[in-house]
């Protein structure tokens, strides 16, 4: 099949479009992913995250402005970036999920950090999956806000106008403990 008729095909939500992609383009995009990531099960979940983010936004895929594997090497590489270095925050300590409490703090501000963050992380839960994904893509992977909203098909103001919100959203549910 080609290209233009695959776009199509996912675009539309087609039967078999997805399973046409992967047949196509599984071997590129591990090959975008294999020298980013060493660990082999890192590359998969990667992989199961390229292929997420292709069929929630190729709809967001213009064909009159960049060929389709020009727009899957930055999808994927991108992807791999963010894994890598969501992994790297991790091995160095930084996971919000785990707040480790610093040498120079009391027993009551370490339980305060673990304390908001957990506060933190049950809030953003509980936004929307794309509000979710665009707070995250932000403040926990570092993604500038233009790839982001080149990647979700917003303009970069409306991405700059979503993340206000999400923040104003935030620090009214936390009752102002967040200030991100």
């Amino acid at each position: 099949m080609e290209d233009v008729q695959l776009v199509h095909a996912l675009q539309t939500h087609q039967d078999g479009a997805m399973e046409q992609f992967q047949t196509a383009y599984t071997p590129l995009l591990r090959y975008i992913i294999a020298p980013i990531l060493p660990d082999e099960r890192d590359r998969e979940e990667c992989l199961s995250d390229v292929l997420l983010r292709v069929w929630n936004s190729i709809g967001a895929f213009d064909p009159g402005k960049a060929a389709l594997t020009t727009w899957l090497t930055h999808l994927t590489r991108n992807a791999a970036l963010n894994r890598r270095r969501a992994n790297e925050r991790r091995r160095e300590g930084g996971n919000l999920d785990e707040t480790l409490p610093d040498a120079a703090d009391g027993p009551e501000q370490s339980f305060l950090k673990g304390e908001t963050a957990r506060m933190l992380w049950a809030a953003v839960g509980r936004l929307g999956r794309r509000d979710r994904e665009l707070f995250l893509r932000k403040y926990y992977y570092y993604q500038p806000t233009a790839q982001i909203a080149a990647e979700l098909g917003l303009t970069l103001r409306a991405a700059e106008g979503k993340l206000y919100r999400i923040r104003k959203h935030l620090r009214e549910e936390l009752g102002g403990v967040f200030h991100g």
